[in-house]
């Protein structure tokens, strides 16, 4: 017959490895962090901005080199719209908020104002 001691013991360590599993049900907890969901700035085309408008626009806002801004402007114009950038909501809408504050494009004299931006979360 175990000594008493050996049996308390036992039991000891039996009730500290229960209580290190994870209770049913419960998924184990992911360590690594979590990516946050990725959004699109979407710059829409109109007839009241200029190449030269976007280029720049794209060159204060976003730090796209003139080569850059060149493609954005002609993707706008051929296709109706162009993404400018992916990365965090948060991000996107201030970006797609300084593209409506940033104004008129002076070489067009009907132009009434900044061009139209959106924001779309990228596909999952």
């Amino acid at each position: 017959m175990p000594s008493k001691t050996l049996t308390a013991v036992a039991e000891v360590e039996e009730r500290t490895a229960i209580r290190r599993r994870p209770e049913k049900g419960r998924p184990e907890k992911d360590s690594r962090p979590k990516r946050q969901p990725r959004y699109n700035v979407v710059l829409w085309d109109d007839d009241e901005h200029t190449y030269e408008y976007v280029i720049r626009m794209m060159k204060e806002l976003f730090g796209h080199p003139q080569e850059r801004g060149s493609q954005i402007a002609e993707q706008v114009d051929k296709l109706g719209k162009a993404i400018c950038l992916t990365t965090t909501k948060e991000h996107a809408e201030l970006k797609r908020d300084q593209i409506h504050a940033y104004g008129r494009d002076s070489l067009i004299a009907r132009c009434q104002g900044s061009m139209s931006a959106t924001i779309e979360p990228l596909p999952e």
